[in-house]
């Protein structure tokens, strides 16, 4: 038998699709699961027993019941199975922290839950007791990995309990959110009082989640190798750079996979016309399809820009509205998809209505309207300042819509910009730019707008994405590698 087929994973996270989903933790959450058990690594997840979760769920069990875990009364510890999966998973019954409707962390006034920091410390304390061997489990991890700060306390229960314990891993999805809470609960939470430290939880004055998993686990992980890079210094490091540099050979970025079953321009059912690497005359009829059902002029020829995204600071999309004039010169089209910063959805629903069958911008999100802007855009703009993975980027190259990105993150470590070199040797997909400012971005867009008008060039851009392997399978291989790297103790 390998030894991968040994391997056992506790995986915590605080969200997981279909059943709860806040951002993209909880895509990774069942995909990555699901892609290693693939592999035939046994992984189970564990989150809470939230009313959204529950009430998805068939055939849900009694496992056990936990008592002295840090709160009053029983904790009760549930399993089930991820609804089209075969992912096992645990779930944490305390209706006193997760018996709430709506947004698992912030209540309706957009307000933290004001226990949070007990809310979370009970999900680490229970991964941590299953983590060791007092579990009153007979499945016993041979790693317990850490998503995000709401599970970051875990691999501190593990170091301090003197039970034999699983391996520790603190995956980090996105560094800016850290978990920190008044400095008076580290005792309550049931941390040693020297625990609270600069080499422990402390961060600035306060107790922080997230810092308690980076300075604890055994093994740190992040979601590209270029934001692993990023986040030991400023100012991505978010303060965490210097203890991140300390211990930069404890941590390996491994890129996120995406669904290549949900995005897949041969068998996608929410497109108007499918097309392949092969036969590209669905992605031809899908862009007249969207620039009739936004108002555009219906021409094949003008290049459409698209944009699928929050409207944020982050993404860099407050650069595009200063050089839209210049594109639409081009002559070029701009279609907006996404939701965010009132200033930003202002400003787009005022560009289009200044430039009719020019731009179209749409506030919200809908998901088929999505998949049609990735097939039926020629090429999709994702400037974000900082972008720790990103998945459109991907979703663009596996749809032929070479995409424009700043070189930051994954971003950088998933789209290979069209140099001349890149081109000549067949691994050009998409088009990089060094500098966020507009003159960058601008200067980028119109690269992309001239190789685009030489189409033999252009469809072998467009080919080297589709041809690309951006599954989950591939994710999943890297992490076996490394499960299998710490348990052989490096």
């Amino acid at each position: 038998m390998p030894f991968s087929q040994s391997i056992k994973i506790l995986f915590i996270t605080p969200e997981i699709t279909p059943l709860l989903k806040t951002g993209g933790l909880a895509d990774v959450s069942a995909a990555l699961p699901a892609a290693l058990r693939e592999h035939k690594v046994d992984v189970r997840v564990l989150l809470p027993a939230y009313p959204r979760v529950m009430g998805s769920l068939k055939n849900v069990r009694l496992l056990t019941t936990l008592t002295n875990i840090g709160v009053h009364g029983e904790v009760k510890l549930l399993e089930a199975e991820l609804p089209g999966s075969d992912v096992p998973l645990l779930l944490v019954n305390y209706p006193l922290f997760y018996e709430r409707e709506g947004n698992p962390y912030i209540d309706a006034d957009g307000q933290d839950w004001a226990d949070n920091a007990q809310r979370f410390a009970l999900l680490s304390r229970v991964g941590a007791l299953l983590g060791n061997s007092n579990s009153p489990l007979d499945w016993h991890p041979d790693i317990v990995q850490c998503n995000d700060w709401q599970s970051g306390l875990t691999p501190a229960y593990l170091h301090f309990s003197p039970a034999p314990s699983a391996a520790a891993i603190m995956t980090i999805h996105n560094l800016a959110f850290q978990g920190t809470f008044p400095a008076s609960l580290t005792t309550p939470l049931g941390l040693p009082a020297s625990s609270y430290s600069i080499n422990g939880t402390e961060y600035y004055g306060q107790l922080s989640f997230l810092k308690a998993g980076l300075f604890y686990a055994n093994h740190i992980t992040t979601v590209s190798p270029t934001y692993a890079e990023e986040i030991q210094q400023e100012p991505l490091g978010f303060g965490m750079q210097g203890l991140l540099a300390h211990r930069y050979m404890d941590l390996t970025g491994i890129v996120n996979g995406i669904d290549v079953n949900e995005w897949n321009p041969a068998t996608d059912k929410l497109l108007t016309h499918r097309y392949n690497s092969n036969d590209m005359s669905g992605k031809a009829a899908g862009k007249r399809a969207l620039q009739n059902r936004l108002g555009l002029e219906e021409n094949p020829d003008i290049p459409i820009l698209g944009v699928v995204s929050r409207l944020t600071h982050q993404k860099g999309l407050d650069l595009l509205p200063a050089i839209a004039s210049f594109l639409l010169e081009y002559p070029a089209q701009i279609v907006i998809l996404g939701s965010g910063e009132a200033s930003l959805e202002t400003t787009f629903q005022l560009l289009a209505q200044n430039h009719p069958g020019q731009v179209a911008t749409v506030i919200g999100f809908n998901e088929e309207l999505s998949h049609q802007i990735e097939a039926g855009s020629d090429i999709f703009l994702m400037p974000s300042r900082f972008e720790p993975c990103g998945l459109n980027q991907m979703y663009s190259q596996c749809y032929g819509t070479p995409p424009v990105v700043h070189s930051t993150g994954g971003l950088a470590d998933t789209v290979v910009d069209s140099t001349p070199e890149n081109i000549a040797n067949g691994t050009a997909t998409g088009f990089v730019f060094r500098h966020v400012t507009t003159h960058g971005l601008n200067e980028c867009i119109h690269r992309a707008l001239d190789i685009y008008r030489d189409q033999p060039t252009w469809r072998k851009i467009q080919s080297n994405g589709m041809l690309r392997d951006f599954s989950w399978n591939r994710s999943a291989e890297e992490y076996l590698a490394l499960y299998e790297m710490i348990l052989k103790g490096y």
